[in-house]
């Protein structure tokens, strides 16, 4: 018996709120999300004076926070060369020491293998505040205070655990048949990593290290207890410390342009490798 597959005409016969139910549901998860990025541009944009209005447009558009986000005295640059700095090694780093612990569970197998990924998963659940008390007292006695290796090194140990989980799920779904392919045509075991299946998995380490560099970007609570020093200072603790023209005011319109030119380089960066980024995220979701 031959069974046909439905005609267009009785797809078109289904309600329609049925075909438009999913679209608003993509709409409002792209309003719930977009919403407070707006409202930061949007109040970013005006004047210091309007800081409170509350219309969804500015009255007159004005450059004057921006300008008062870079003005002399204020370390903003140098926090977010700070931050860059932070980010980026924390991310290089991560990526290292992961991607070797990650390839190493994905292809050993030894006893209590299953044990040790569901010790490293959960060390990325104790809360980071948790941590900033010995952390603080450690680094007071081996003078690392107010430098980069006192955020760093908290920030890799945060951000470690989910990298090496992610990697290895992508590094499982690899055929292992590739490597052996390779060492037949005479690869070693490390140039049969390096020439085939690293290249193989750079969507899942892109995405490990987009979301490891967002992390790091964002990070607050080390970097505001390891650091009193100004000019050693990252963008977000820098943000938490602006102060208006008289010392006591809330300059909501300062913070507000800082957030935006801070988020700028995070969607930059997703824009132009979200095509790996996606590839990461569904890779092994389809067989």
């Amino acid at each position: 018996m031959i069974t046909r597959a439905p005609s267009v005409r009785a797809k078109s016969q289904e309600p329609a709120w049925k075909r438009w139910l999913p679209n608003f549901g993509i709409a409002a998860i792209v309003v719930f999300c977009l919403a407070p990025f707006y409202w930061m541009l949007v109040t970013a944009f005006r004047r210091p004076s309007d800081q409170y209005d509350l219309h969804l447009m500015p009255r007159v558009w004005s450059v004057d926070n921006f300008l008062a986000v870079f003005a002399p005295g204020t370390g903003f640059g140098f926090a977010l060369l700070n931050s860059l700095i932070v980010a980026g090694v924390t991310t290089i780093l991560t990526l290292i020491v992961g991607i070797s612990a990650a390839y190493a569970l994905a292809r050993l197998h030894f006893r209590g293998k299953t044990l040790v990924l569901a010790l490293i998963i959960a060390c990325s659940m104790f809360p980071g505040i948790s941590l900033v008390v010995p952390l603080l007292k450690l680094f007071t006695d081996i003078g690392w205070i107010n430098t980069y290796q006192a955020m760093i090194t908290p920030t890799l140990s945060f951000a470690l655990p989910l990298a090496v989980w992610n990697l290895t799920a992508f590094f499982r779904q690899m055929p292992v048949e590739l490597e052996q392919a390779a060492m037949i045509d005479g690869c070693t075991p490390g140039q049969a990593f390096r020439k085939v299946i690293l290249p193989l998995a750079a969507p899942g380490v892109f995405t490990t290290a987009i979301l490891t560099f967002i992390m790091a970007w964002n990070e607050f609570i080390i970097a505001l207890s390891m650091v009193n020093k100004k000019e050693m200072q990252t963008v977000t603790v820098a943000i938490s410390k602006f102060t208006g023209s008289q010392g006591f005011e809330q300059p909501f319109g300062t913070q507000m342009a800082a957030g935006v030119v801070v988020t700028i380089p995070l969607v930059i960066a997703v824009l132009i490798f979200q095509r790996r980024i996606v590839a990461g995220l569904t890779a092994g979701g389809v067989k």
